[in-house]
């Protein structure tokens, strides 16, 4: 299904029915594909609930498959682009992960990690746009969760397109932003910032958070930036966070934390699936309470608390020890 949702995804099928049922010869028209094949395609995302297949043989747009219209404003569009052309392939080599313990992209010579978005424009624009969409979602709740007043210069470290960063300066107005990436990033962050009405509040800074961030903030936020990475790499971007922080300032990851122990249930089936993403696709591990206090606390932090925020997200608070 997560290829059948990329399909319609890429044909652009939820445009199409933006307006109104259409039935498969319509569609198939507007989209250049085979009628037949196109139907069974709607039907097995009917049975999702994404389309809505009428007594006439018409398909019909859900809230649920509106999220795939490239223009709704929780637009799940481009994700369903990333990971059905760009993470898709790399999953068929999740045994030879398992059996080595490397990325899969270093044992097939595929683009490891992310690196491959220095030189695919194309593809860093559907990522960045994927996690924009991805963080909408969750941003509301961590603004909702966690209080950010008393912080004058927030640094979103790996803050891609920004969309965290832009809707915390959107609920604290006296609040000043510095959004930190590499250039694939912060080349296309600016018209997302001028679009959130955040863009004189917030400078764009690109680099490289493996050598250093931005000096001089009252409070470095990393979003799913740890998760990405080993305790080594990890490690070193919470010490140049730490060397860049001044007396007081405060540490805010947003994760979703690892349960000590998974349990059968439907929660713990996302855990479990993001954890084994994370070591096909790039090397790094989804961690515990404790496994986090513990890197906090090694790279000069001192944690002070954690507060659930919003779909399985948390806001792990520490302070320069």
């Amino acid at each position: 299904m997560s290829q059948a949702m990329f399909a319609a995804a890429d044909l652009g099928i939820a445009d199409f029915l933006a307006e109104g049922p259409k039935n498969a010869h319509q569609l198939a028209l507007a989209s250049g594909c085979a009628p037949h094949s196109l139907q069974r395609l709607l039907r097995a995302l009917a049975s999702i609930e994404f389309f809505i297949e009428r007594d006439d043989g018409s398909f019909e747009l859900t809230p649920t498959g509106a999220m795939l219209r490239r223009d709704a404003p929780n637009s799940m569009h481009s994700y369903a682009v990333w990971w059905g052309r760009y993470r898709w392939p790399v999953w068929g080599n999740l045994l030879d992960s398992v059996k080595t313990g490397q990325v899969a992209g270093t044992l097939t010579g595929s683009p490891v990690g992310m690196k491959h978005l220095h030189e695919d424009a194309e593809a860093a624009k559907v990522f960045h746009q994927a996690m924009a969409d991805l963080t909408r979602v969750v941003a509301r709740g961590v603004v909702r969760a966690y209080d950010f007043s008393g912080i004058k210069r927030i640094v979103d470290v790996g803050g891609g397109y920004g969309e965290l960063l832009a809707t915390i300066l959107a609920a604290y107005p006296a609040l000043r932003g510095v959004l930190f990436d590499l250039p694939h990033a912060t080349e296309g962050a600016r018209g997302h910032l001028e679009q959130a009405g955040v863009i004189d509040r917030c400078d764009i800074v690109a680099g490289d958070f493996f050598e250093s961030v931005p000096s001089e903030g009252d409070a470095y936020l990393l979003k799913t930036v740890i998760h990405d990475w080993d305790d080594e790499h990890g490690c070193l971007i919470l010490r140049n966070c730490r060397t860049a922080a001044g007396h007081g300032a405060r540490l805010l990851l947003v994760e979703q934390i690892m349960p000590e122990r998974l349990e059968p249930s439907v929660q713990h089936q996302r855990v479990a699936v993001r954890d084994l993403n994370m070591l096909v696709m790039l090397g790094g591990r989804e961690r515990t309470a404790r496994e986090f206090a513990s890197i906090i606390e090694a790279t000069g932090f001192r944690l002070t608390k954690t507060v659930t925020a919003a779909l399985d997200f948390s806001v792990i608070e520490a302070v320069v020890a």
